[in-house]
């Protein structure tokens, strides 16, 4: 067997031995210099810090494998790695990630701690090299905030059988104090974790490659000093019924229905191999807020690509049914042959690169029936002699167990990738079939839209056929609104927060935009919704909100009438070359830049607020740019579709533009040379 302990005195450059105390920490300090993540050995214990100041204070870490606890070690050896260079990222924030960052692998003979810091965060994670299969009992994951730290957090919405571990991490992100934040009884907080510290420091708490292992979910737990927020992680499931809702589930394994859920759990987290490398722990770090966009980290740690050639990948716009009601005539009258011809010549005509096949096209969600009122594979040929690609939304319990007979089946009629649903669920049983699937779908060349699930923690790096995650609260809860919700300022705080992470099914651009104010303002219904806010905050999302499958969730017959404001979002890019961070704040607003080759976008959206925004266009190149801006109305604060299209104006990098913006309202800018 290897011995880390043996490989780091090998290494010679860069080791050092530590005391049987283990009193001296252990480092890893990015390239900058600013970000550090110190471990201590005996206890095992991490800190990080930012250019001498606390972030995260000392706290203790373990793992139990077999029954032995990874938590101390009266003697370990260090060996640093240096990463550099840059890696491509087609379908990313941006088209390279630089790859820059110093890692220490600190051994304790057949397991080891291993620390990563870049300029953007760091990190860490538990490392094992044991002899064939183990049981990994549980893990001690958390961190420890000062008690002023300002935190953004989310629970979950709903639980099962008094299980809060099947969720359906949708929530509106809250703020609290860290020392007057009390995860409810019964409750989990879960990731991605913002806080703030008090001089802005910003940090992102989550996690990346999650392989064969439950996700990191969060209660309150005691401390000694500061504020500690323990881990909280599902076991593995022993007993599973499927489940058409939340009340009424059976067992019979042919009628699979909805969904699948957990009625009984076992007494460890998973059984897997002893030779591996666990989830890292992950602390995303900005000078302040506004840079959490511009963090790779997640990305970068990630596990590399397995899919093999990518270039058959394509990313894109998605002319969308469900949200809008199949054209707003309800799903009788509009998931029909006809309905969905309509469906696809709208997208032909305007360069809409897919349209979704959501609920409805099978006979009650079984996907090897088809609904008699839908011809699928007419719809699949009708659609590809358009150029127009088809994708089918399908309820994870129709899949799981059967992966590859779905991914081949499907791939041979000519469909071009899932949205799979209703997962609920993080522990390793339902991880292990997101990457089952991601697999089976990328041999057979299919794109994956994972619907109904937690958040992204970097498998679009290892199978970039994966294009969306939700986990989000998003558009579609305008379907049911409820005053209780304040989506303003959760729009804007999913944006430093959830994004933090990767790519979001928010599926924005709604038409029917309706003024910020009390409940009744909203007369959206199930057939005919809309949205909080102004015109131009559903086109900033666009460039704001990051998802390489976007939606475009409004009608056809909406579109065809605001086609001005369509064809711009339909025309915006949803993968990007570069993106960069501009002036904002979880409790205010947001904005960044983005650019696609030689043209730039820049957007942004306030809270419930109107606000003044100076967009400073120093990101922009040398030369004279031509500025198309969408922002609100004078008026639009009352006629929330209002807004004013200008064109023509030159800019130069470093000029400012004003914007004023109405309660709920956004603009976008797209910059062309």
């Amino acid at each position: 067997m290897r011995n880390w302990m043996v490989l780091g005195m090998l290494a010679l450059a860069g080791c050092c031995f530590f005391g049987e105390n283990g009193k001296a920490p252990i480092s890893a300090v990015s390239p900058d210099g600013k970000n550090e993540i110190r471990l201590w050995t005996n206890p095992l214990a991490y800190e990080v810090s930012r250019a001498g100041k606390v972030l995260v204070a000392k706290t203790e870490i373990g793992m139990k494998v077999d029954g032995k606890c990874l938590a101390s070690g009266s003697a370990c050896c260090a060996r640093e790695e240096h990463r550099s260079g840059s890696v491509g990222s087609p379908v990313y924030k941006k088209a390279k990630v630089d790859m820059t960052g110093n890692e220490v692998l600190v051994g304790f003979g057949d397991w080891a701690i291993r620390l990563a810091a870049r300029n953007d965060g760091v990190a860490y994670r538990f490392e094992t090299k044991f002899p064939g299969e183990v049981t990994v009992d549980c893990e001690k994951a958390g961190f420890t905030l000062c008690p002023k730290a300002e935190c953004y957090v989310n629970y979950n919405w709903f639980d099962f059988k008094g299980d809060p571990l099947q969720n359906s991490w949708e929530s509106v992100t809250e703020k609290h104090l860290a020392g007057e934040l009390k995860v409810p009884e019964g409750n989990i907080a879960y990731l991605p974790f913002v806080f703030k510290a008090a001089d802005g420091t910003a940090v992102c708490v989550t996690e990346s490659d999650l392989v064969d292992y439950p996700g990191w979910n969060l209660k309150n737990g005691e401390a000694d000093k500061g504020v500690l927020f323990r881990g909280e992680f599902a076991k593995f499931p022993k007993k599973v019924a499927f489940c058409e809702g939340w009340g009424k589930y059976h067992l019979d394994p042919n009628t699979r229905l909805r969904s699948q859920k957990v009625l009984e759990r076992e007494d460890f987290l998973v059984k897997t191999k002893g030779t591996r490398t666990f989830p890292w722990r992950c602390f995303q770090i900005g000078a302040d807020a506004s840079k959490l966009v511009e963090s790779d980290l997640v990305w970068a740690l990630a596990t590399p690509n397995k899919a093999g050639d990518d270039k058959w990948i394509k990313p894109g716009k998605v002319a969308w049914d469900w949200w809008n009601a199949f054209d707003n005539l309800g799903e009788e009258k509009g998931c029909t042959t006809k309905g969905y011809e309509r469906f696809i010549d709208f997208a032909a005509k305007n360069g809409v690169e897919y349209v979704i096949f959501d609920e409805g096209w099978s006979e009650k969600l079984n996907i090897w029936k088809y609904h008699p009122r839908v011809d699928v594979p007419h719809l699949i040929k009708y659609a590809d002699e358009r150029g127009v690609g088809i994708i089918l939304w399908m309820a994870w319990a129709q899949v799981v167990g059967e992966e590859e007979k779905v991914a081949s089946y499907f791939a041979k009629l000519g469909a071009k990738g899932f949205k799979v649903d209703f997962m609920d669920r993080d522990d390793a049983a339902c991880v292990n079939f997101l990457w089952k699937f991601a697999d089976a779908c990328a041999k057979e060349h299919m794109l994956v839209d994972y619907h109904g699930m937690f958040k992204p923690t970097g498998m679009e790096r290892a199978y970039p056929n994966v294009l969306n995650f939700e986990g989000i609260h998003g558009l579609e809860q305008t379907k049911w609104y409820t005053a209780k919700w304040d989506m303003m300022a959760s729009d804007v705080k999913s944006y430093f927060v959830r994004m933090s992470a990767g790519p979001m099914d928010y599926t924005p651009g709604a038409m029917d935009n309706y003024p910020v104010g009390p409940k009744e303002l909203y007369k959206g219904t199930h057939t005919n919704p809309g949205s909080i806010g102004t015109r131009c905050r559903q086109m900033a999302m666009m460039t704001l909100y990051f998802a390489p499958l976007q939606m475009l969730c409004d009608s056809p017959t909406k579109y065809e009438k605001n086609l001005e404001c369509f064809k711009f979002m339909a025309e915006t890019p949803v993968v990007w070359d570069d993106t960069i961070g501009l002036k904002g704040d979880p409790d205010t607003m947001c904005a960044c830049a983005r650019r696609k080759g030689d043209v730039w976008y820049a957007a942004g959206m306030t809270n419930a607020d109107g606000r003044d925004y100076e967009l400073d266009t120093s990101f922009l190149g040398a030369g004279l740019w031509k500025a198309e801006v969408f922002r609100d109305a004078a008026d639009s604060d009352v006629t929330a579709t209002h807004y004013v299209h200008e064109q023509g104006k030159s800019v130069k990098a470093g000029d400012k533009l004003a914007f004023k913006m109405a309660k709920g309202g956004g603009f976008v800018v797209k910059f062309t040379k």
